[in-house]
């Protein structure tokens, strides 16, 4: 009866999750002015002072995907705390997760770069490939919904996510995303990380209860 019920409500999650992503791919790929509108008013073509510090931002979203959670499993292994452990994994299983999803749909909108379709729009970082949805947006709201469900403190979820949302402006203020990338990309790495988390809860909760 447990795992009917748990296959039936992450049916559910999963598709309003998705139904919801649905919902939002026509607004971002066809609404082109207001985001470029939006985007233009963020880019600049001009090199700023604070260049530099939305490239390092940007560039933290790596070290904090990969960084957080394996920093966290090494101090649950030296201080033998299977809690912060299972924390760890949960919340490499979710940035798993949201990499396969954010890849999919890269591939199956594959939407270019602003700074192909806008010559006014300055590339300031490497990279490239599909726009639609923002990798690293996504991986920073992973990780940053996923520390916030384990630990739901103040002191835990503000700078979490200012974190990622700071990461989020920078891939527009470097000229690599859309503002609908980058909402697209929040949205599936929060979503990610949630599903991620109750997954692990109803399967934890099955354990517990089994005779």
């Amino acid at each position: 009866m447990h795992l009917v019920i748990f296959k039936i409500k992450n049916f559910v999650l999963g598709k309003r999750f998705f139904s919801g992503l649905l919902l939002l791919l026509p607004c971002c790929i066809f609404s082109q002015n207001p985001d470029i509108s939006l985007l233009r008013s963020i880019n600049s073509p001009e090199t700023l002072a604070m260049d530099g510090f939305f490239r390092f931002v940007s560039n933290s979203e790596a070290c904090g995907t990969i960084g957080i959670p394996a920093g966290m499993a090494i101090a649950g292994l030296i201080k033998h705390d299977n809690k912060l452990i299972r924390n760890a994994s949960i919340s490499l299983t979710a940035s798993a997760v949201n990499y396969c999803i954010s890849n999919a749909v890269k591939l199956a909108v594959n939407r270019d770069r602003p700074y192909l379709k806008y010559p006014d729009i300055i590339k300031k970082v490497g990279g490239g490939g599909p726009s639609f949805p923002s990798g690293h947006t996504s991986a920073a709201f992973t990780v940053a919904t996923s520390l916030s469900l384990a630990y739901p403190k103040w002191y835990i979820i503000a700078p979490s996510y200012l974190w990622a949302g700071t990461v989020a402006y920078s891939r527009m203020h470097l000229g690599m995303h859309y503002p609908s990338d980058v909402l697209a990309g929040a949205l599936i790495g929060a979503g990610s990380a949630y599903l991620s988390y109750k997954i692990n809860q109803q399967i934890s909760t099955g354990r517990r209860i089994r005779p």
